[in-house]
């Protein structure tokens, strides 16, 4: 009997979050968490519950602007090494989203290693901002290259991290801002005190930065003064940004 071959994985978009768009001015890709290394495949309803979470929000927000919301479904659950798997699905979605709904600004939304894969995946042309929210980083290596910042250039970039993750090193999530506001002044971070890798303390004030980042970013409404303050300081005032209790209940737009 003859081997059957193995099917190609391939990477996939999620239906849209919320309604169908009949006209679409601006796309949020939904990058999940995933592993250093793993070769299995992602379980789509673990690996993406936080970020349809957040999904939502965004659809809603962005309803009556043509905001088009998808969930990335990797074909690896892990980066795993120079493959960077993670990094080449993100940039397969940005591709994807070029050919649906052509020549509109696309924002990378990613937690955990899902926010590595944003940052990497930034030079994708179509891409015009950046949302890492405890991103995975590895460890400084003298014998390895640093972590790319110049795809950031050019794209507005956020990144969220709280004080107390075990499993994200804030601090390479401070460094890696601190070498890409040296070529691209429109870098800003946020620290949440005191709370770990899943932000669950400040979960409402971490998607209202969100919320507000993504419409200011792919739509040109203002930012809240914090974010305008946090992009406008130097380093390290801009990248050490708190994030205050109640963000987004009293927004000045």
């Amino acid at each position: 009997m003859a081997q059957q071959a193995t099917p190609v994985r391939r990477a996939r978009l999620g239906r849209t979050l919320g309604p169908e768009r009949t006209a679409v001015s601006g796309v949020v890709l939904l990058l999940p968490g995933g592993d250093e290394v793993s070769s299995r495949r992602p379980s789509p309803l673990l690996a993406t519950g936080s970020v349809r979470v957040l999904g939502r929000r965004l659809a809603r927000a962005g309803r009556d602007e043509g905001l088009a919301t998808h969930v990335v479904h990797y074909r690896y659950r892990g980066w795993n090494g120079s493959e960077a798997h993670l990094a080449r699905d993100a940039e397969w979605a940005a591709d994807e989203a070029v050919r649906r709904y052509g020549d509109v600004p696309v924002c990378l939304a990613g937690t955990g290693m899902g926010g590595r894969a944003a940052l990497r995946a930034a030079g994708h042309e179509a891409v015009s901002s950046v949302l890492a929210i405890a991103p995975w980083l590895p460890e400084d290596d003298m014998a390895a290259p640093p972590e790319p910042v110049k795809q950031l250039v050019g794209r507005q970039v956020l990144i969220v991290h709280g004080t107390n993750d075990e499993r994200s090193d804030p601090e390479l999530s401070f460094r890696l801002a601190a070498r890409a506001k040296k070529a691209n002044r429109a870098v800003c971070r946020f620290e949440v005190h005191s709370d770990g890798h899943g932000l669950r303390q400040y979960r409402e004030e971490v998607a209202a930065l969100a919320e507000d980042f993504v419409m200011g970013a792919l739509f040109g409404q203002s930012f809240s003064r914090p974010v305008e303050d946090a992009l406008a300081a130097p380093p390290p005032l801009g990248l050490r940004m708190p994030l205050a209790a109640g963000f987004g209940k009293s927004l000045r737009r």
